[in-house]
């Protein structure tokens, strides 16, 4: 089985950022990239389903080149081959990163694509839907479980309220959630290892794909800082507060 998987680069979700002054840029500056959380799931999986079934993995990132680090974490994970297709990501939109993943997934026609449901630093959710629609492939989000066979992929998915369980005809896009599995870390010698296994680099301009942007960003806004804490003398205080002040109660 040919399984395809994606990995992004992002900024840490943990880090502290500031914006310009006028509000119409991050400023990452000494804040290290890192692999998108959700994206660990979908190589997790995809490295699962080929310990079961057995075949190859192929990971695809669309970034700059430093995103090669990123690719390089997936392949020591367990992926097999990488992809980059270079390209700005200030210059790419959902709907241009799954054009281009599209065009990739045509060329190596793999069985099952697997991908972290979003992203962590824009949370679109709209990258890998887009690519199904594409491809014309059926698609199951949001997987909590996943089992694979005679052709067919059966997906339990988180879905409001409670889960659900769908099954879909290979080839098809599935996107995991957090409850699928546990992403492994990557040992030493499997380190070793990724740093001989092959990436094949593209540039966006190789595939025919419209990358013009079709969302325009206006701005950032960092929240509204919290008021702080205060300190009450007694339960009957609080309650008195809490219902009279803050309407929780």
């Amino acid at each position: 089985m040919k399984i395809f998987t994606t990995v992004k680069r992002g900024i840490d979700p943990d880090a502290r950022i500031k914006l310009s002054s006028d509000g119409t840029e991050m400023l990452s500056d000494g804040v290290e990239p890192k692999l998108n959380a959700f994206d660990e799931y979908g190589v997790e999986e995809a490295i699962r389903l080929k310990e079961k079934v057995g075949g190859e993995i192929v990971v695809a990132c669309i970034g700059p080149d430093s995103a090669t680090k990123e690719l390089r974490t997936a392949l020591a994970m367990g992926a097999d081959r990488g992809i980059l297709v270079e390209a700005d990501d200030d210059a790419l939109d959902p709907a241009a990163v799954a054009g281009l993943l599209a065009k990739v997934v045509e060329k190596e026609e793999p069985d099952i694509v697997l991908m972290g449901k979003l992203s962590v630093d824009t949370e679109n959710n709209q990258v890998a839907q887009r690519m199904a629609e594409i491809l014309g492939w059926p698609q199951a989000t949001f997987a909590f479980s996943l089992e694979v066979g005679d052709g067919w992929a059966t997906v339990g998915r988180e879905v409001d309220g409670g889960t659900s369980m769908v099954r879909v005809k290979l080839p098809a896009v599935v996107t995991a959630d957090l409850r699928l599995n546990e992403p492994r870390y990557a040992s030493l010698p499997n380190i070793m290892k990724a740093k001989r296994k092959p990436i094949d680099n593209y540039s966006a301009d190789d595939f025919d794909v419209e990358l013009e942007p079709q969302v325009q960003l206006v701005g950032y806004e960092l929240p509204p800082e919290r008021a702080a804490g205060e300190i009450v003398e007694s339960v009957d205080e609080l309650i008195e507060k809490l219902v009279n002040e803050a309407k929780a109660i």
